[in-house]
């Protein structure tokens, strides 16, 4: 019989196995190297269900749920339960949209059904029963006409449009008993290994709660978010207005030499939001304009774009960077890792700050810093501002939306938007984009044009990047008085042009290859668009080049 030899990284065990001895055989006899249950693992750096047999000598890192991929895991097999559980109770009419996330749940909704909590607490025991049943999750690979029947035959209508895009001849189909879907991923190999959900009433539809990442055998905290959820309900008005509900849509427009017109609706569409703020802004009367938002908003377009509406509405717009009132760099305590930790609200001059505020507003020059990065102090001069009585002051910064930063300015003189790209659009109705792939693809499309940093450095930075936002920007999130939602309807097929060639460039090697061919998965979806089409003062210019605010 023939034998090769496995390096399991978790524990750096060696170990020699049968020619074809699955992943899952592995998981159960190492199964102490996690201290979680392990739901997947890295294949010499390439995904894997534990269901992959082992055909080479190869390195095996076992992924258990607070690993990033182990998570997703985790969420796609807890979708497809209750996607069956749903189907079971009501049918096959019933079509279940897996929406957008709130705090690592998934909001959703199904579609000419009314949610009730007797509706949750029936599909919830469903999924129960399946889970105590430990069924069976069968990958299958099946031909697109295969697939086309079982989408009809299952009321999936964008799955079934979208097999027309694809360049494959066969498609990957999971089952569980007489149940078929198409998720993007990989899955657990039963039902067994998700045991702890929960189904919450949200606005007209449900949340499924995941089990915890950070915190496992617990539930993800519920939080409402309702301006953020009036956001998302905002973005669904615009798709309608589009007619686009999900990428085979947007394909089809493309196909179809629609989509110059499409990119011009959507663009007017945040154009007269941002009108519609300034509009906000001058009602309310005051003086100060905190945006904020996570990496890879748009802050920076947006802000110009706002400050050309006010300009014509009478108010003349001053702008100013958090980031020039940081303290000097050797005054900013290193972090456990040795660097140093800028996004640490202390590191900014606070005091002066809202001096330089109060005086401000009290009609006084001031003589705002700008900070020099290369030497990590305030240049010697920095920049004169008065604001008359049509004037406004505008803030960029990551802790704009954080009263710890303002505590000598009043509530009646702060106005706060909050930015972030917080993209709606579905693959289809199971297959969701997150909000944090539109932003991460952003950035390294922009890194590479205006940093020189190759996809790899974008990705490996990535979670150091989210961590920060998650301590100092999401839980501030719902203060804000407007939400701007940056996300555009077509982006991905912009950045796709840049976005593909830099990923394909990573090697097998480098850690975040295996992000970088789920984000090539998920950019093979879409067609693509000449970046020519693109307007000059588009939020996408801020990322591919070519923005007339440069």
């Amino acid at each position: 019989m023939k034998y090769f030899n496995v390096n399991i990284i978790n524990g750096n065990m060696d170990v020699s196995v049968d020619a074809n001895a699955s992943l899952l055989e592995l998981s159960k006899l190492y199964k102490n190297v996690t201290k979680y249950p392990i739901l997947a693992a890295k294949v010499d750096n390439i995904e894997r269900d534990l269901n992959y047999r082992i055909n080479d000598d190869c390195i095996v890192e076992f992924l258990d749920i607070t690993s990033k991929l182990g998570f997703r895991v985790y969420q796609r097999s807890a979708v497809f339960i209750m996607l069956a559980a749903v189907r079971k109770i009501l049918g096959k009419k019933a079509v279940v949209w897996v929406e957008h996330t709130i705090n690592d749940n998934y909001f959703c909704t199904i579609r000419d059904v009314e949610i009730t909590q007797k509706l949750l607490s029936e599909i919830k025991a469903e999924m129960l029963e399946m889970v105590k049943s430990d069924f069976t999750i069968e990958k299958m690979q099946v031909s697109v006409s295969e697939a086309e029947e079982i989408f009809t035959s299952n009321n999936l209508i964008n799955c079934k449009c979208e097999l027309k895009y694809i360049k494959a001849t066969s498609v990957t189909i999971y089952k569980m008993n007489d149940y078929y879907d198409y998720l993007y991923g990989s899955m657990v190999p039963s039902t067994d290994y998700i045991k702890i959900f929960n189904l919450v009433r949200h606005s007209d539809g449900f949340v499924l709660q995941f089990e915890s990442s950070k915190t496992p055998g617990t539930l993800n905290t519920y939080l409402k978010y309702p301006k953020l959820t009036s956001i998302f309900k905002e973005y669904n008005k615009w798709s309608e207005i589009l007619n686009v509900s999900a990428v085979c849509s947007l394909n089809d427009a493309i196909s179809n030499s629609e989509i110059k017109e499409l990119i011009l609706i959507a663009e007017a569409l945040q154009e007269k939001k941002i009108a519609n703020i300034a509009d906000a802004i001058h009602k309310s009367g005051k003086k100060f304009v905190f945006i904020a938002g996570p990496s890879s908003s748009g802050k920076t377009t947006f802000s110009k774009r706002l400050c050309i509406q006010l300009k014509v509405i009478g108010i003349k717009p001053h702008v100013i960077s958090l980031d020039d009132y940081y303290k000097p760099r050797e005054e900013i305590p290193f972090e456990a890792d040795g660097t140093r930790n800028f996004e640490n609200i202390n590191t900014l001059e606070i005091e002066k700050f809202n001096n330089d505020l109060l005086k401000l507003k009290d009609g006084e020059e001031v003589e705002t810093p700008l900070y020099d990065f290369a030497t990590g102090e305030p240049k010697a001069k920095g920049k004169k501002i008065r604001l008359d009585k049509e004037d406004v002051l505008v803030i960029e910064g990551i802790h704009g939306l954080n009263d710890v930063l303002t505590p000598k300015i009043k509530a009646e003189d702060k106005f706060k938007i909050y930015i972030s790209a917080l993209t709606q659009l579905n693959i289809d109705e199971h297959n969701r984009i997150s909000t944090t792939d539109t932003r991460l693809i952003r950035r390294i499309v922009r890194d590479h044009f205006f940093r020189g940093f190759s996809a790899s450095n974008t990705i490996n930075m990535w979670p150091t990047v989210l961590k920060g936002e998650e301590e100092n920007i999401f839980p501030f999130q719902e203060n804000a008085d407007v939400t701007f939602n940056s996300a555009l309807i077509y982006e991905m097929c912009v950045l796709k042009v840049f976005a593909e060639p830099l990923l394909f460039n990573m090697d097998k090697s480098e850690s975040g290859y295996t992000e970088a061919k789920r984000l090539l998965n998920l950019l093979n979806s879409f067609l693509a668009v000449n970046p020519q089409d693109i307007p000059s003062n588009s939020l996408i210019r801020e990322f591919v080049g070519g923005s007339c605010f440069d």
